[in-house]
């Protein structure tokens, strides 16, 4: 077997071990049903997923078109000190000057989250627009857009964003899973009537049967 194994380190299989807890599904039922809920629910949410990546790339694309490189630009000091903590702006956005009389707002600055957050590029795109649909800093997203080129109708995309992709999409999973979990429950009531009935059919035939003897 050694030879057959060609040096391979058997003892690397007992990391297999840590999957016996899951023999005590067998003996849960309640953990049966959640677990055949979710495999039951794959196929439904690769579809919802394939729905939010839809959504995704739909917005990215429109906030490439909208807001590429629109935050790149913040308040500097007249020497050309760039100032800590200090939000984007822009001409018809947030005006340096509040901030002090020498202040100017100019190129170049990275942008939010390191240069992370913005809508520079397809993929940068689509993370900001993730991170938005996952309700984390939305907000934050929204004053820096308005920041940069003012705040007149740049709320329409993101409003529309979260009510799209947070409220609506993103809950169709849960719709999914409490819908598949209902399911299986209802199956495996059956499954425990059917059961008692057939244990209360067996023992009146063995109780006519003896009566019979």
């Amino acid at each position: 077997l050694q030879n057959f194994l060609g040096g391979f380190d058997v003892k690397a299989l007992r990391a297999f071990r840590v999957l016996r807890p899951l023999r005590l599904v067998s003996g849960v039922p309640s953990l049966q049903v959640v677990l055949n809920s979710i495999l039951r629910a794959m196929v439904p949410l690769l579809h919802i997923a394939l729905l939010v990546i839809f959504v995704i790339i739909i917005y990215a694309i429109i906030g490439l078109e909208l807001f590429s490189g629109k935050l790149h630009r913040t308040c500097f000091s007249g020497d050309g000190d760039m100032m800590d903590n200090t939000p984007p702006c822009g001409d018809d956005g947030f005006n340096c000057t509040e901030l002090g009389n020498d202040m100017v707002c100019n190129l170049y600055w990275e942008g939010p989250n390191s240069g992370i957050t913005n809508f520079d590029n397809f993929g940068l795109a689509m993370l900001t627009v993730f991170q938005c649909i996952t309700l984390e800093g939305w907000t934050d997203m929204l004053y820096h857009i308005q920041d940069a080129m003012g705040n007149s109708w740049q709320w329409i995309y993101f409003i529309s964003m979260v009510i799209l992709g947070a409220f609506f999409v993103m809950n169709l999973i849960l719709g999914v899973l409490s819908g598949e979990f209902s399911k299986e429950r209802t199956k495996a009531k059956n499954r425990g009537d059917f059961q008692k009935l057939r244990e209360k059919q067996q023992i009146e035939e063995d109780l006519r049967g003896y009566l019979d003897w």
